[in-house]
């Protein structure tokens, strides 16, 4: 007897519906990519299980704050293994993504001699195709081959730029643009950034001069106005240049004390945030030809603070607000429009303490936290107030904060969302867990 061809058509949709797949996605660079903060992968899991989360792998490291990143199937993170003093070997590895056996390492000989918070490394590995490019925290920039860890091709921002080393050490992650590797270096003449031929290491173009400190921020490309812009953000000034020729479209003076700029700039439509630990927040629209500013904040203070003093974590923007965790760890939510404050919580953070902090990452409707407690966190942020659904433990807290802290020490290090897993790491460990 033959079926109507009205239920075969209804099996193969259930079929299609039944057998789809999941997005995955990978994660291989800052912030995943596009650096923007956002993790869109489906089959996530709802909450997490009253008796926590179990590690799929676990695999020994030495000390570091650079997260990992996640490609074609390898982790790669750095680490710095001390001999004595501030001198040691800065390493960059390569795990296999399902077992966390590491395939490869490539040592080089690191001197943090004058660098604040000697743990290690600070940057994020960027991935792109078969090459990692890896900066250290003192300032080496290696062009690897992802698969063996063979060098390609290799600068020294001190002896190659004589650059001056910051006092926290080099935290930027070099940006890949079509052929292009662009990276903060604080070089001389005129070398605050270079762009490199990604292939060669041949220097493309340079721009800004080294005047002052190159900071700690990220550099990212935004597309306002229908013009591609990277956005370089120093302690004097936020500046847009064209990333194929260094040319300087715009820029706006905004002063930070000690060179504290460390979140990345956050860009949602026409609108470019940035926000600092002493000097607060700025709102720009790139609506124009020359950016404007909307708002800026009116405090200097890491204590009285007026909007949001972000420092170790980066803000988001979720349509009409602003959401971030300020200088002494207060979760705030502020208007977009005019930066007024709305709420504050210390509730992801649990600590009212110098620094305290954690990373945020937009999932959906939803937000997963990593708190500097080591603790990850599931909730929903809203004009309405904080609304928590879920939160377990993840990782020990093992660097030191340089001030008093509950737990004695922090977990400063931005975790890789990919494939369904969070990887994490601290300063003894790797970890990768199932998030499905």
């Amino acid at each position: 007897m033959r079926r109507p061809i009205g239920s075969l058509l209804m099996v193969i949709c259930v079929l299609k519906i039944t057998f789809a797949p999941i997005f995955a996605e990978d994660w291989p660079e800052w912030r995943g990519k596009g650096r923007n903060g956002i993790w869109t992968e489906s089959g996530i899991l709802d909450k997490f299980p009253e008796k926590g989360l179990t590690a799929v792998w676990r695999t020994p490291i030495h000390g570091g704050f650079a997260g990992p990143a996640v490609a074609a199937g390898h982790v790669f993170v750095t680490d710095f293994k001390r001999s004595s003093g501030k001198k040691g070997m800065e390493r960059a590895l390569c795990l296999d993504e399902k077992s966390g056996k590491i395939l490869w390492t490539r040592e080089w000989d690191a001197d943090y001699q004058g660098i604040s918070y000697d743990t290690g490394p600070r940057a994020t590995p960027t991935v792109d195709g078969d090459r990692v490019y890896i900066v250290g925290g003192s300032g080496t920039l290696l062009c690897l081959n992802a698969r063996t860890g063979d060098v390609i091709w290799r600068k020294d921002y001190v002896k190659d730029y004589r650059m001056q080393m910051p006092t926290w050490g080099i935290a930027s992650a070099p940006l890949v643009d079509g052929d292009r590797l662009i990276a903060i270096v604080g070089g001389q003449p005129d070398a605050k950034v270079i762009a490199f031929d990604k292939m060669t290491g041949k220097e493309i173009w340079r721009a800004l001069p080294s005047d002052s400190e190159q900071g700690y921020s990220q550099p990212v490309i935004v597309a306002a106005r229908g013009t591609r812009q990277l956005i370089i953000w120093d302690p004097t000034a936020v500046v847009a240049l064209d990333p194929a020729t260094g040319k300087t479209y715009w820029q706006h003076p905004f002063r930070i004390n000690l060179g504290l700029t460390l979140a990345t700039p956050v860009f949602d439509g026409s609108r470019l945030l940035v926000s600092s630990f002493y000097n607060g927040s700025m709102l720009l629209d790139l609506a124009k030809e020359k950016a404007s500013v909307i708002w800026k904040g009116k405090s200097n203070s890491e204590i009285n603070t007026d909007g949001l003093h972000a420092v170790v974590n980066t803000p988001v923007i979720d349509g009409d607000y602003i959401y971030g965790i300020c200088s002494y760890g207060q979760f705030r939510c502020l208007n977009l429009k005019t930066g007024e404050r709305i709420w504050e919580t210390m509730e992801v953070t649990k600590e009212k303490a110098r620094w305290a902090s954690g990373f945020i990452v937009r999932h959906g409707d939803r937000y997963f936290i990593n708190n500097d407690r080591g603790e990850l966190i599931i909730a929903k942020l809203s004009a309405q107030g904080y609304q928590e659904i879920s939160r377990t433990q993840l990782i020990k807290p093992t660097s030191n904060p340089g001030n008093r802290r509950e737990l004695g020490a922090v977990n400063w290090s931005h975790p890789a969302y990919a494939n369904r897993h969070i990887v994490a790491r601290n300063d003894e460990e790797i970890i990768s867990v199932s998030l499905k």
